[in-house]
């Protein structure tokens, strides 16, 4: 009998004042307007903008100023605007790797009031081998999906 892998996992969650269609569109067509490139990013060159394609198989990368793109992974599910699954297919060394596929799926459930709870997990840390503890530290710290939850989050909010 083989032991399966305990999945080593980061999840977090917030509320935000706008519709379920509206957090999907930021989260996803908006990511330039809150990700913080200047501070995370993995590209070679300093990048302007960063991109979802709108459907399964699509891709989400960084794209630098002389037009060259960086792949962070794919689109594995779009279902808007109540879920998206992205694989991380970055290593721990934070350089593109298709070889480690982690994955990151972002829920979108609406409130009362017009508000949404936006749950994300990133799951299957475990790909990281020793250094997945670190990875999952680091995923759920203010430098990681924290701080760009908080940064989605102030993008999202409708006045």
């Amino acid at each position: 009998m083989t032991e399966q892998a305990e999945s080593v996992a980061v999840r977090r969650a917030v509320t935000v004042k706008a519709r379920p269609e509206r957090a999907f569109e930021v989260f996803t067509a908006g990511i330039a307007g809150w990700w913080p490139l200047d501070k995370a990013h993995i590209g070679s060159q300093p990048p302007i903008e960063a991109v979802v394609e709108p459907r399964e198989g699509g891709r989400w990368f960084e794209r630098a100023a002389d037009g060259t793109e960086c792949d962070w992974g794919r689109v594995l599910a779009w279902e808007p605007p109540h879920r998206v699954v992205f694989s991380w297919a970055i290593s721990a060394d934070f350089k593109p790797d298709p070889a480690i596929a982690t994955e990151v799926e972002v829920r979108f459930e609406a409130e009362g009031d017009g508000a949404t709870r936006v749950e994300l997990e990133h799951r299957g840390l475990e790909l990281y081998g020793e250094h997945a503890e670190r990875m999952r530290e680091t995923f759920g710290s203010p430098g990681g999906w924290v701080g760009m939850l908080t940064g989605f989050a102030g993008a999202a909010e409708e006045s």
